[in-house]
């Protein structure tokens, strides 16, 4: 019937508006399609409603195959710049959650840097033109306006970190750690300053940590302990931390293991969430986390334990499309083989007949 409709093109304006509804109540199968055909009648369009579209398409489509989503991303960016001043900034967030939780570091680079200056100039409007209404601008984002330009801080500090530039992750660190510059007073802006300010805590322990200094490891568990409310995404980040340290320089770190067993059991339950952060990145890290976690333990001959989650690690990047981490625990598998018993070995051997068949990997 859609199709029929849009043989004139002057509905596209009335379809997009019941897309918009439909999309606003979570109808997403059903606004998806409308918004396709949208914009397929206006592909030819420099409009800001095509972008708007394509934003939607990509928020819709983003989900648990990281092919998938990689595909989606590379379609929806070259839209970005056509949207609206304000909606490229929550536009470029969500890029730059997908790209992070894709590794893509020199894409989450540019993507973070092009999302702070365009936030910088919005803040310095923002003071300076009086006649702007702060209200309608703040109802617009789903953040406090300086949110972007902090957050894009903590990307770059992320980026750094993965090429293993500890110090230059530092700098941007001590950046989002100071905001004195903020104007703003409300409970909101407070409550963002306060988080950033604990993430800057404790990402300055984690670089010196990553970075070789095992002196700061007391804190770092004293400071996570003492954040007993910490939300599922950032106790796994934490804990990914702490595994990373062990492995990477023969740390034992059994008694810290034991002190966070309730929070490592509850890292394995996904959760889906309607945030891209959430959504993508923490699927991720839990992933990780146990990939770690798997390779600590076969380390101490601990093998029950280590296979045990070597293999969940290999079933959910089956799930997730990630071919990184398969081909990293294929390696790990055979170099721990002989300890295996049949029963793994023959899981082992079932989930690499998947992988071949998913094209996941190849010889």
């Amino acid at each position: 019937m859609v199709g029929h409709i849009m043989d004139n093109p002057l509905y596209a304006s009335r379809l997009f508006d019941i897309a918009e509804a439909l999309f606003n109540q979570r109808r997403h199968a059903a606004a998806l399609l409308l918004y396709e055909i949208v914009a397929e009648v206006e592909k030819y369009q420099h409009s800001e409603r095509l972008a708007i579209c394509q934003y939607r398409i990509f928020t819709i489509q983003v989900g648990d195959d990281q092919g998938l989503n990689l595909k989606a991303a590379t379609l929806f960016e070259p839209f970005v710049e056509r949207l609206d001043e304000i909606d490229q900034l929550d536009a470029l967030k969500d890029l730059a959650n997908v790209y992070r939780s894709l590794r893509l570091w020199d894409r989450l680079d540019v993507i973070a840097r092009k999302m702070r200056d365009k936030a910088e100039i919005q803040y310095t409007l923002e003071h300076q033109q009086k006649k702007r209404n702060h209200a309608q601008l703040e109802k617009k984002l789903s953040r406090p306006l300086f949110v972007y330009i902090t957050y894009a801080d903590l990307l770059c500090a992320s980026v750094y970190e993965a090429k293993g530039d500890y110090d230059q992750a530092l700098e941007y660190t001590y950046a989002y750690a100071n905001l004195d510059w903020v104007k703003e007073t409300d409970e909101n802006t407070l409550h963002w300053i306060k988080q950033f300010q604990d993430w800057a805590e404790g990402n300055t322990y984690t670089y010196k940590l990553l970075s070789g200094d095992i002196s700061v490891l007391n804190n770092y568990v004293e400071y996570i302990a003492a954040s007993p409310d910490a939300s599922e995404k950032e106790m796994i980040t934490k804990l990914l931390n702490i595994m990373m340290a062990a492995n990477r320089y023969q740390v034992d770190v059994d008694d810290i293991l034991k002190q966070f067993e309730t929070e490592i059991d509850s890292i394995t339950q996904q959760q889906l969430s309607a945030d891209m952060y959430t959504y993508q990145v923490v699927p991720e890290q839990s992933t990780r986390f146990k990939y770690e976690l798997a390779k600590y333990y076969l380390n101490k001959g601990n093998y029950s334990l280590g296979f045990k989650h070597l293999l969940d690690v290999l079933f959910k990047s089956l799930v997730i499309n990630k071919e990184a981490f398969f081909i990293s625990c294929i390696k790990l598998f055979e170099q721990f083989k002989q300890f295996a018993d049949f029963r793994l070995c023959t899981r082992y051997e079932s989930l690499i007949r998947e992988g071949r068949k998913e094209r996941l990997f190849y010889y």
